[in-house]
């Protein structure tokens, strides 16, 4: 049962666990579509509750003889696997073109960013050093170890199918732990394709596994993952209200807990900005993937004094973007993954002009139908506004005014959330004042873009818990064992 020849998959549309390809027990499939036309592309199993417990077994049964590998034999697989998904970018950006709609530059770069995932862990592997401890008791040595957490659960999002699963993956089979992965119902062909590959790379049975389903077998696919007692540790990126149920879920059995959720990230443009800086920013930071990433610019808070300059920069810059399928050369923003995303903007922009807000430019469905959506900014948003006090996710630039520094950073910390924060300004003394107060666990100052695996990705309050990249992201999976020898004077 393989997908149509047209899905350019790279392996069949089946789930994949103990290293075989297997379809749903039950034989249920459920259709994958392109958003940006509605077409089927493929048909994928639905899988639930038996199909991840045999997942889970089989990730169990690798454990050991993955733990046993030398972190040089293990870095070496994830190179090979790197280098596959570089050598197939082409196919794999079309792929996820197809299945989440992204422009095609961009899926590209999202290949590249997954496989420096890959490179990165493949080295931070051997760099998961411990420590001799001086003796703190006579004829004693004393050492801290740091071992493979266990068996993992991975569920990742959407709106970057690729990334998103190396990000996990890498520093999990780095560390010496299987996974078994469950992608998002929207985008599972992504996974599928990575997980071909992996398997091209000779990633051993039982340590990538993949479960695919749809949103009704979500629920069921995540109560094993969180509940079983083989899996030692859970890393989820989605929604806090999701993170939040199965952060319950795992209480039970007290896993490792590692959750990237929602954002609402400030975008502050202070009086000493240098606006063309800060438009280039806001554009990246806005307009990426049609909006809809965890870090988007979701506020938009500017200095009264240089208000209007940046309204009206980015009102045009904002209008002249190509709205289109992301296949079509010259596309900037593609169509959003479904109607409910339309539905949610749609809500988000009525609410702000009912309490005084102004479209400048945008704000209604575009006319190419379906899930595209005019790229959007709204001016004199008021701070209780539901898109300043929700994620968005979507094309849709919500701007403030405010009048000095201190209101700037209450506002931007008025949010039960805390992922990602942007400034600009030229005052380095603001720098360091400004980088201090806010409270998120990332901040980029004077620059719309800031990922990458050699530093830690992560949130505060209810944006999660944990660090993906870095030294930190292979920590995560990783625990510490204090050894104490006796009797060595004796």
């Amino acid at each position: 049962m393989s997908a149509p020849d047209r899905a350019g998959l790279l392996g069949p549309a089946l789930g994949y666990v103990g290293g075989r390809w297997t379809a749903a027990d039950d034989g249920r499939t459920f259709p994958v579509t392109d958003p940006a036309t509605g077409q089927i592309l493929a048909e994928v199993p639905r899988m639930g509750a038996r199909e991840t417990v045999r997942a889970i077994q089989a990730a169990n049964a690798a454990a050991p003889g993955w733990r046993a590998l030398s972190s040089d034999e293990r870095g070496q697989l994830l190179r090979t696997w790197a280098a596959l998904l570089i050598d197939n970018r082409d196919q794999l950006a079309r792929l996820l073109v197809r299945e989440q709609g992204k422009p095609l530059p961009e899926a590209a770069q999202e290949v590249t960013y997954a496989a420096s995932f890959l490179d990165w862990f493949a080295e931070e592997g051997r760099r998961a050093y411990g420590d001799v401890i001086p003796a703190g008791l006579p004829g004693t040595r004393m050492t801290a170890v740091r071992e493979p957490v266990g068996v993992g659960a991975c569920i990742t999002p959407w709106n970057f199918p690729i990334a998103m699963i190396t990000r996990k993956a890498a520093p999990a089979l780095a560390a010496g732990c299987p996974i078994v992965l469950k992608p998002a119902e929207q985008t599972p062909l992504c996974a599928l394709a990575v997980c071909a590959l992996s398997e091209r790379a000779g990633i051993p049975a039982g340590v990538f596994n993949v479960v695919v389903g749809d949103a009704e077998d979500a629920p069921a696919v995540g109560l094993e993952l969180t509940t079983r007692p083989e899996v030692r540790k859970l890393s989820f990126t989605g929604s806090t209200t999701v993170g939040s149920l199965l952060m319950r879920q795992a209480a039970d059995t007290i896993k490792s807990v590692s959750l990237e959720l929602g954002g609402n990230a400030p975008f502050i443009v202070f009086d000493d900005a240098d606006l063309d800086v800060a438009i280039s920013a806001a554009m990246a930071a806005k307009f990426r993937n049609a909006g809809q990433t965890c870090v988007s610019a979701n506020r938009f808070l500017v200095a009264d004094s240089v208000y209007d300059d940046f309204l009206a920069a980015l009102a045009e810059h904002t209008a002249a973007l190509a709205v289109g399928n992301g296949l079509d050369p010259g596309t900037d923003v593609g169509p959003l993954i479904d109607q409910a995303a339309i539905r949610k903007i749609e809500r988000h922009i009525a609410d702000a002009v009912h309490r005084g807000a102004k479209v400048v430019t945008g704000g209604e469905p575009h006319r190419l139908g379906g899930t595209f959506f005019q790229p959007t900014v709204l001016a004199d948003c008021p701070p209780n506004a539901e898109i300043c006090c929700e994620e968005t996710f979507g094309p849709v630039a919500a701007v403030t005014r405010f009048n000095d520094e201190d209101e700037a950073v209450r506002h931007a910390n008025k949010t039960p959330y805390g992922l990602a924060a942007y400034f600009f300004t030229r005052d380095t003394r603001r720098v360091w004042r400004v980088s201090e107060a806010l409270e998120t666990g990332i901040v980029a100052v004077n620059t719309g873009a800031f990922s990458s695996p050699v530093a830690p990705f992560g949130g505060v309050k209810q944006s999660g818990l944990g660090r993906e990249g870095g030294r930190e992201g292979i920590g995560d999976w990783m625990e510490t064992k204090y050894v104490c020898h006796g009797g060595i004077d004796g």
